[in-house]
């Protein structure tokens, strides 16, 4: 198993999470997250006066997907949430070792699906 970890914009989520209920990927968690990369956060006017944002807001979509679905969710984020633009946001995969289900102790896939 892994866990694929993306932050998108968030204007992108509702598109994203679309697609993946589509597809039939429905286990999925979501956060607020603010961050800055290479757009190094980006300037606002507020009553007149010019300010700063250094954190950019941002979405945390985390998943535990079979290894086989893998590539699969990759094309999906990258379809759905890409502007060809700095700030797209980054996908990040991890191996998973065991996923146990609180209420049942199942364990393993059957504890994902």
């Amino acid at each position: 198993m892994k866990k694929v970890e993306a932050i998108i914009r968030a204007e992108a989520f509702l598109s994203l999470r679309e697609a993946l209920c589509l597809r039939g990927f429905s286990g999925l968690t979501v956060s607020e997250a603010a961050g800055c990369g290479k757009q190094k956060g980006k300037q606002g006017i507020f009553r007149g006066n010019k300010f700063e944002l250094q954190l950019v807001p941002r979405v945390k979509v985390e998943m535990i997907i079979d290894d086989g679905q893998v590539e699969d969710i990759i094309d999906l984020i990258v379809e759905h949430c890409s502007t060809d633009t700095v700030g797209d946001g980054k996908i990040f995969i991890y191996p998973v070792e065991d996923v146990i289900r609180i209420r049942t102790g199942e364990r393993g896939k059957k504890a994902v699906l």
